[in-house]
C-alpha cells in the first residue's frame, strides 16, 4: 500500500485503517496511534539533527525540531502526498470540510508513524519518517535560528501586534561557590510563563526566550 508516498507491506492492515480513522468515525479511531506517532516523529527528527548538525546547542536543536515537528509543517506534508482523501471522516466532519483542515490533516500523519512503528518496528518508521520528511530536512537552514534569542522572540510577538515579553529575576540559588539565576519570561497576552536558570541575568534570559519561542512555534 502506498501511503505518504512511501509503499509499506503491511502485516497488520488493520493499523493503517485505524491511523486514517478520525475520531469523528466512531471509537475506533486514530488518537491513540496519534499519541505514539508523535513521540516517534519527536526521536526520529531529534537524532537526525543532532547527527547533521554537531555544531549547534541543544536550544538551537530544540527550535528546529519545533519547526518540523509542529502541526503546520505537518498539515503541509499531508497535502504534498494527498493523505486527506485517504481519511475516514464521520458525516458531520465530512460536511464541514474536515478533509481540509490542517489539525485533522497533521493528527492522521502521526497516526501513520504510530501505525508503522507498530507494524513494522522502530528501524523501519525511522526510515519511513525520514523519507516522508525528505523535502523539508533538506530545507532546513540553521542560520535561521541563530539569531539573538530576546530578539527573535520580540520580532516574533511584534509581527503579531502584541506586546513585548516581560523579563523579571526570579531567584539566586548559590551552590559549590557558584551563583546562578532564575528568570522568567511572560507574554501577557497569551498568559504563559516560562522560567530559565543562567550562569548570569543576561545568559537565563536568553535561555528563557528561546524556550519560549519554542512554546510559539508549537501552537
Amino acid at each position: 500500500m502506498n501511503i505518504l508516498g512511501q509503499t509499506i507491506n503491511w502485516q497488520d492492515a488493520g493499523l493503517i485503517k485505524q491511523a486514517l480513522t478520525h475520531r469523528s468515525r466512531g471509537k475506533h479511531n486514530n488518537e491513540r496511534l496519534e499519541f505514539l506517532g508523535d513521540s516517534i516523529l519527536s526521536l526520529v527528527v531529534s537524532n537526525h539533527l543532532y547527527n547533521q548538525y554537531q555544531q549547534l546547542t541543544e536550544g538551537e536543536l530544540s527550535r528546529l525540531r519545533s519547526q518540523l515537528v509542529k502541526g503546520k509543517t505537518l498539515a503541509a506534508v499531508a497535502r504534498h502526498y494527498n493523505l486527506g482523501p485517504q481519511i475516514i471522516l464521520g458525516p458531520g466532519e465530512i460536511k464541514s470540510g474536515g478533509v481540509n483542515k490542517s489539525s485533522v490533516l497533521a493528527d492522521a500523519v502521526e497516526a501513520v508513524f504510530g501505525a508503522v512503528y507498530l507494524d513494522q518496528g522502530y528501524v523501519v518508521a525511522s526510515q519511513f519518517i525520514e523519507q516522508v520528511l525528505q523535502p523539508w530536512l533538506q530545507q532546513i537552514d540553521p542560520t535561521t535560528i541563530r539569531k539573538d534569542a530576546k530578539s527573535e522572540l520580540q520580532e516574533i510577538l511584534q509581527k503579531q501586534g502584541l506586546e513585548l515579553p516581560e523579563y523579571q529575576l526570579m531567584e539566586l540559588i548559590e551552590s559549590n561557590k557558584e551563583t546562578r539565576f532564575k528568570v522568567s519570561c511572560e507574554v501577557p497576552a497569551m498568559k504563559q510563563r516560562i522560567e530559565a536558570i543562567g550562569g548570569s541575568i543576561k545568559k537565563a534570559e536568553q535561555s528563557a526566550a528561546s524556550k519560549m519561542i519554542e512554546w510559539l512555534l508549537e501552537q
